[in-house]
């Protein structure tokens, strides 16, 4: 039953199919009650007929003796054409015909009738002997049958004394019958009502308390499962889509709330940071432009690398860029860094060219080896190692950032991944960006969590491993 009214519909036609079959089967039971009443009421009238014509055949036929006319004559034919037809029909009413008493009972009909024919027939004759003699056996067989019939009424009065009793059972039996349906209407009625009821109640208890558990802010409870195949079960799939849909939205506006509050942040301190930077990098150019004229080639080429870094941070923050764009960004920092350091820092680049078209968020990268630069190699005597490392694994784009600094404890890297440090970090002197930004920026660029990792041991270096969705079509 897929709705709630068919349910109903299906209820009420087995509750009127309940009472029609009781209706019919008393109904039944009635007709037959009054079957058998009504038989035993005609042989009883049958019985009384045969008794009554016996008597009215004998008055007619002494009649006849006395005066023999037409009159009586036909009177005679006609009451012995009625007791005649009431012994055919002793046959079809009595169910007991075949015992010693009703043949008895018929043989003494049809002697009477055999007799009054002689009397009669001794009368057209004018044989008085033999008239007074048939005439005197006919009053005999008159009287027999008179008696006889009482005898068979008092039989059918016995039989109907039982028929009786069982009448008064059956009316007893009836009335524990009504009583035991009525209770049984009820029960059945109020079981119904309790289970139908409870197939509604039931499940729109559990989305009322969803609901409020919804207007309370808790939009990660556990889904309403409702078990009937009606229209409830559809409205809790339905709110539980609701939910679900109403979760993923207030994520996505938290979501972009953070990437435009990490996209201010990063503005500000753009700001914080700039000193009129158009008029800078207009200024770097034009330097640049004078010492190629003056053949100061190195110092031509660290100007340009410094105004392409310029020229990069001063774009879009919130724009996507491709992945080589990010490594050509790298390399111009690095340029600069070897320029400044010159042996002490060693920059490597392993790079898949395969999978520089993939899109990433600004400012990526640079970030991330300058962050390795100041607090793992800045601080060491000796200098050391970056590399920059990237190459496909899995359907996914690994870039690493590699150095062979100080190193950083565990409890600090633990403490970056939460982004517990997020407002105690050190950030870049290029950029202001720092570690946990890029890695929110990233999460919330792609959708994903766990798109960083961070191993290193103290003394020994460190590994930053960005794990990137690897987009073959798009590249």
């Amino acid at each position: 039953m897929k709705t709630i009214r068919g349910k109903l519909v299906v209820y009420f036609f087995a509750i009127i199919l309940l009472f029609q079959v009781t209706a019919i089967s008393i109904f039944v039971s009635s007709n037959e009650l009054t079957d058998t009443y009504n038989d035993s009421f005609q042989r009883f009238l049958l019985l009384n007929k045969i008794s009554r014509h016996a008597s009215e055949l004998y008055s007619t036929t002494k009649s006849f003796v006395n005066e023999p006319n037409s009159e009586n004559s036909d009177d005679y034919f006609e009451i012995k054409a009625d007791l005649e037809d009431n012994l055919s029909q002793l046959s079809e009413t009595f169910y007991y015909i075949e015992t010693i008493e009703m043949k008895n009972y018929i043989n003494l009909i049809e002697t009477f009738i055999y007799e009054t024919d002689l009397t009669v027939g001794s009368v057209l004759r004018d044989d008085t002997e033999q008239y007074m003699n048939h005439l005197e056996e006919a009053g005999n067989a008159s009287d027999y049958i008179s008696e006889s019939t009482l005898e068979i009424i008092e039989l059918e009065l016995t039989a109907y004394q039982s028929f009786y009793e069982d009448l008064q059972q059956r009316d007893h039996n009836f009335m524990l019958f009504i009583i035991f349906l009525f209770l049984t209407t009820i029960i059945l009625a109020i079981f119904f009502a309790l289970w139908f009821s409870r197939g509604i109640t039931r499940p729109l208890g559990k989305l009322s308390a969803a609901a409020e558990e919804v207007a309370s802010g808790g939009l990660e409870g556990e889904p309403v499962h409702i078990r009937t195949n009606d229209e409830l079960r559809l409205l809790g799939d339905t709110f539980n889509q609701m939910r679900t849909n109403i979760h993923d939205l207030f994520q996505e506006v938290q979501d972009q709330s953070e990437l435009d509050r990490l996209v201010k942040e990063m503005e500000l301190k753009h700001l914080q940071n700039q000193v009129n930077p158009h008029f800078l990098f207009n200024t770097l150019n034009t330097i640049s432009k004078m010492a190629y004229m003056e053949d100061a080639k190195s110092t031509s080429g660290l100007i340009d690398s410094a105004a392409a870094l310029l020229r990069h941070s001063l774009g879009d923050i919130d724009h996507r860029v491709a992945l080589k764009d990010e490594v050509q960004v790298v390399q111009d920092y690095f340029h600069i860094q070897k320029v400044r350091f010159s042996e002490r820092v060693t920059f490597q680049l392993n790079i898949d060219e395969n999978c520089l078209d993939i899109e990433v968020p600004q400012l990526t990268l640079q970030p991330l080896v300058e962050n390795a630069f100041i607090h793992g190699i800045e601080g060491k005597e000796e200098g050391g190692i970056i590399s920059l490392v990237i190459y496909q694994k899995l359907g996914k784009v690994i870039v690493e950032i590699r150095d062979d600094g100080i190193g950083i404890s565990q409890e600090t890297v633990n403490q970056i991944i939460s982004r517990t440090k997020q407002q105690q970090e050190h950030v870049g002197h290029s950029t202001g960006i720092g570690l946990t930004n890029v890695i929110r920026r990233l999460e919330l660029f792609f959708r994903e969590d766990h798109m960083v990792e961070i191993e290193s041991e103290l003394g020994k270096g460190t590994v930053i491993r960005l794990i990137l969705p690897y987009d073959k079509e798009g590249l």
